[in-house]
């Protein structure tokens, strides 16, 4: 169970006196992690690993900073929710993950390609591209989540993402104060937590405007194969036999929970339908897997298709079935371009 809010504000100050104590102990920790990197693959990767978390510590901090000053400026929390002090949330969410997300990419060497062939939301001239979007993401590994915020938070083409994410996330101080005061909805378990979820995402989506996104996860979950597999006997108990032979045909996806994607599409008609596939940080599940499996001189390919609003189904078994088939072209996008990458990365190579 999620601690209340109280207790979890003590994460502030906690994370505070780690980057004053990291950074005190800069020296040392230089040394300590030199030597570990000489017995661990790739080049310096102790190294990186202290570099970055000292970048995101001080941007968790820097970003809590901001929350405080604007809680202040807003009359002590009244005006929170006003447009001005939204703007503002979304303009130090921007500046954070664009910071991260640079950090990572020259600490790890990572590289970012779009596929050629598909729209992006960072598209000038397409049609719908300032519209209201719903979008529909895969769900692997705890990256996607910022690499897919950033992107559609992009400076050029900035977009007010409006996210679908579990409770559990609000353990992060900055996710927690930062996107509580923004319109997202958090995930719950426990009884009745479907339809509370399904008439909050409704409500986000009614109020879309034209520079607004709704990101929902349909999978619910990272993918991991049992999962996929408990997640195809779910089907299977409930009687979906058609539903359960085209689960059990996708290898790299759970398969869709359609619920909230109904009440999304239905809430907001106006609003155009993008799909999301990435791959290159599924692997990366625990905090133990990203230790053993960091990514680094790594190509993270991102696949991005476009469904004008006229064209989305409405109604609910052809919904489901609509659903089902782009996760199927999502499933063999990432099959093949997982095929087409190095089985290793140089990171793996003594």
């Amino acid at each position: 169970m999620l601690p209340p809010r109280r207790v979890r504000r003590i994460t502030g100050p906690l994370l505070l006196a780690a980057l004053v104590a990291g950074v005190a102990l800069l020296p040392l920790l230089v040394v300590v992690a030199l030597v570990v990197s000489v017995w661990l693959p790739g080049r310096w990767r102790a190294l990186r690993v202290l570099a970055f978390a000292l970048v995101y510590l001080a941007l968790e901090v820097g970003a809590l900073v901001a929350a405080g000053v604007l809680w202040v400026l807003s009359g002590l929390g009244r005006r929170l929710h006003t447009s001005v002090f939204e703007a503002a949330h979304y303009t130090v969410l921007r500046l954070v993950l664009d910071a991260l997300m640079r950090s990572a990419q020259r600490l790890f060497a990572l590289r970012l390609v779009t596929d050629g062939e598909s729209w992006s939301p960072l598209d000038d001239g397409i049609p719908g591209s300032t519209n209201a979007m719903v979008v529909l993401s895969r769900h692997a590994g705890p990256g996607d989540s910022f690499l897919l915020v950033h992107t559609l938070m992009n400076r050029d083409h900035l977009r007010r993402p409006r996210i679908v994410l579990k409770d559990v996330l609000q353990l992060d101080p900055l996710i927690d104060v930062h996107l509580n005061r923004l319109p997202n909805h958090f995930v719950s378990s426990g009884p009745g937590a479907g339809e509370r979820s399904e008439a909050a995402i409704a409500e986000l989506a009614r109020t879309l405007g034209d520079e607004d996104a709704l990101l929902i996860f349909p999978e619910g979950a990272n993918f991991t194969p049992g999962r996929r597999t408990r997640a195809i006997q779910r089907l299977r108990d409930r009687g979906l036999r058609s539903a359960v032979a085209r689960a059990e045909a996708m290898q790299r996806v759970l398969p869709p929970r359609p619920g909230g994607v109904a009440a999304a599409v239905t809430a907001a008609p106006h609003a155009d339908v993008v799909f999301v596939a990435h791959t290159g940080l599924e692997h990366l599940s625990t905090m133990r897997d990203v230790w053993r499996g960091l990514p680094m001189d790594k190509t993270l390919h991102l696949r991005w298709w476009f469904v004008p609003a006229a064209e989305v189904p409405r109604e609910e078994a052809e919904l489901t079935a609509w659903l089902f088939g782009w996760w199927e072209t999502i499933d063999a996008w990432i099959t093949t371009t997982s095929a087409a990458s190095p089985p290793t990365d140089t990171a793996e190579q003594p």
